[in-house]
């Protein structure tokens, strides 16, 4: 059996990704971001050093590493150059270790706008989107509206594309939003400025990734969001615009999904979620408040404060089981340290019947409330925690609990921000 592993988080996002991959990098040659665009947000921290990272992998940390942006991504150029600047402005080699599909589709000013267009209109039904044009982008790829990475070394076809698409772009923001017209020349030459900075990076990425399949190489797929933002799994319509889970890793890497050996989860050990939609053990009392200022539940890309609530094992065990998680990393222990009790949620209660299973119609249904089942937490600080040995006998009956309820093996824990807070349990 072959070592590739698609890593992929397990709840509404922020799950820590950034840092597990950053520290699986070490036994890795090649990391794929597989989906998603400049919305997610990777933080790593090393050394006390604090890299937010938003379109490049995480591997780009550690050297010798090649990082591949790949088709299933879409692309805001801009987002990305600055990225480039800011890594190598504190001495990140970026050159021939970074590689982009020119299959990716790219996000556009238009798509900006309309994506704050369609959250300013949602009212109370917000999405909760960060208006990075994320959303619209994916519809027109879908819509076979989309201009991809390729097109902008085409300069007179992407012209032509480019104009109609604005065209009808402008049709919407002058009749349905009394807005001004975009300009599309405008649009050319700004990306076209792009297109020569980004092309040393661009490249056939699955003849890339093929010969590196052949040649024994050993690949890690980066997810970005959550899996319980999936636009098919997900807490629809409160979801992302992409396919989170692993199944998505192949087709948004240009491989074929035999060549992806292991799915590893990771899960925070409470639960947290940005924007609207449902969230079954959202605590907004005080406790809600003290997991978000020791966890630091702040959005790395918006810097909006994260909803903060209890383990919700019923959407986690819906995600272990549609992306066939071999085993999960359980981040963030530590903010749980000063809780005299712990909160597991192991059902949902909904019109007077206990569900087991995450319903598809959670977000119709609004009126839910949690089944907990309830530890004694450990009191003890466990930042500090290197070994198995010191994890407190508590902490250990938490882990166990989860295990058994889940069905799954934790192989790691993270204690804190830093790459060196981990202690492996395998």
């Amino acid at each position: 059996m072959g070592s590739n592993t698609c890593l992929v988080g397990l709840q509404w996002g922020d799950e820590g990704k950034g840092k597990i991959i950053d520290i699986l990098t070490e036994s890795f040659d090649i990391i794929v971001r597989y989906q998603g665009g400049s919305n997610a947000g990777h933080t790593i921290v090393i050394d006390g050093e604090k890299f937010v990272l938003h379109l490049i992998p995480s591997g780009i940390l550690r050297k010798n590493k090649s990082c591949i942006i790949g088709n299933g991504v879409v692309l805001d150029p801009l987002q990305l150059l600055q990225e480039i600047d800011e890594l190598r402005g504190k001495n990140i080699a970026i050159g021939g270790n970074l590689h982009i599909s020119e299959l990716a589709h790219l996000v556009f000013p238009y798509h900006k706008k309309l994506d704050e267009y369609s959250e300013g209109e949602k009212g109370g039904e917000k999405i909760g989107t960060t208006r990075r044009g994320i959303g619209p982008c994916y519809a027109d790829k879908m819509a076979r509206s989309g201009i991809r990475v390729s097109d902008l070394f085409c300069p007179e076809y992407f012209k032509q594309r480019l104009k109609q698409v604005v065209d009808e772009k402008n049709r919407i923001f002058v009749h349905l939003h009394g807005a001004d017209e975009l300009s599309w020349e405008a649009i050319y030459d700004e990306y076209l400025g792009y297109a020569e900075r980004i092309k040393p990076f661009v490249c056939q990425t699955i003849e890339f990734m093929d010969k590196a399949i052949k040649a024994k190489k050993r690949i890690l797929f980066e997810g970005a969001q959550g899996a319980l933002l999936d636009v098919d799994f997900g807490t629809y319509p409160f979801v992302t615009s992409s396919t989170v889970v692993a199944s998505g890793a192949a087709s948004g890497a240009g491989i074929s999904p035999r060549h992806i050996h292991k799915v590893l989860g990771v899960m925070k050990a409470y639960t947290t979620r940005v924007g609207n939609g449902p969230f079954p053990t959202e605590l907004t009392d005080k406790t809600g408040e003290h997991l978000r200022e020791k966890g630091g539940e702040y959005g790395a890309t918006t810097g909006r404060p994260r909803r903060c609530g209890w383990f919700d094992a019923v959407s986690a065990k819906h995600s272990i089981m549609v992306n066939g998680a071999d085993s999960v990393v359980m981040t963030k222990l530590d903010v749980l340290d000063n809780q005299k009790t712990i909160k597991i949620c192991v059902g949902y209660k909904i019109d007077g019947k206990e569900h087991k299973y995450f319903p598809a119609d959670l977000v119709a249904r609004k009126e839910y409330e949690p089944i907990y089942e309830e530890l004694p937490g450990w009191q003890e600080d466990t930042s500090k925690m290197r070994n198995v040995k010191d994890i407190p006998s508590r902490t250990s009956d938490y882990i166990k609990r989860l295990e058994k309820i889940l069905d799954v093996k934790i192989e790691m824990l993270s204690v804190g921000p830093d790459r060196g807070q981990i202690i492996n349990l395998v």
